[in-house]
This record gives C-alpha cells, structure tokens and sequence, in this order.
C-alpha cells in the first residue's frame, strides 16, 4: 500500500496489476487527486484496459484546487477509453446514483457496493468477464 501525499487516498494492494484500487479516507486534497491520477495515468499508459475500485471508507468530499484539477480531469476524460469496469464501494447516494446512471451511457460497466459489502465487491470483479451477472 502506498499513499498520496496528504493521506487522503492510499493505494490498496490488488491481485493483479489491470485492477487498480484506492482507498478514500477523508476529504480529498489537490496533491492526492493528482497523485492518484497519476498512477490510474501510468496504468492506462501500459495497460489497454484497466479495472477501477474505489473504497470510499471515509468520504469527506474534496478541495476546490482537487475538484477542478486540470491533470485530473484529462485522465477522468481519457479513462473511458481504458477503463472497463469501475466499481465503487461505500459511495453517497447521490454519488451511487450517478455512478449507476454512467453505466448505460458510456463503454465501462459501473457498479456500486454498499461499505459492509467490499468483499463483495473485490469477489465481483475477480469474476470472469465473460461471466453473466
């Protein structure tokens, strides 16, 4: 596990190196949301496709400067192409139902998961993807 530099999102180990999870903690600072970009960067970078976990344990919203971080916003707009699922635990309602609703829009299978449920969560995306829900 490695963290950003305010400590606000860590990065959580992963079973493989296409599924990229990070960790919420509090309220998300400017130097954490581009450290975090940066290395979902670096992953779509090497990988073609890449899965997304986000465990939102102690969500506290983010700082003006993280909210509207250029860097950050061009990786969140070139992740669609490289992103195939993305899944988010412990998310606020209003999150979750955006979360939900991106799914029908956009090429990346979204998915939420309630705190208590994140091995649930992890056991979803270790399925096969060919697999039906």
């Amino acid at each position: 596990m490695s963290s950003a530099p305010d400590g606000s999102v860590i990065s959580r180990d992963s079973p493989r190196p296409d599924l990229l999870a990070f960790e919420i903690r509090h309220k998300i600072s400017k130097a954490d949301i581009e450290w975090m970009s940066s290395l979902t960067d670096e992953a779509m970078q090497s990988l073609d496709k890449i899965d997304m976990l986000i465990i939102m344990s102690n969500y506290e919203g983010s700082d003006l400067g993280a909210t509207f971080d250029g860097y950050a916003a061009s990786v969140k707009a070139r992740s669609v192409a490289h992103i195939r699922r993305y899944v988010v635990v412990g998310a606020p309602t209003f999150a979750k139902t955006m979360i939900n609703l991106s799914g029908f829009v956009m090429p990346v299978e979204t998915k939420t998961f309630d705190l208590e449920d994140e091995a649930a969560a992890w056991a979803w995306l270790a399925r096969d993807l060919s697999a039906a829900d």
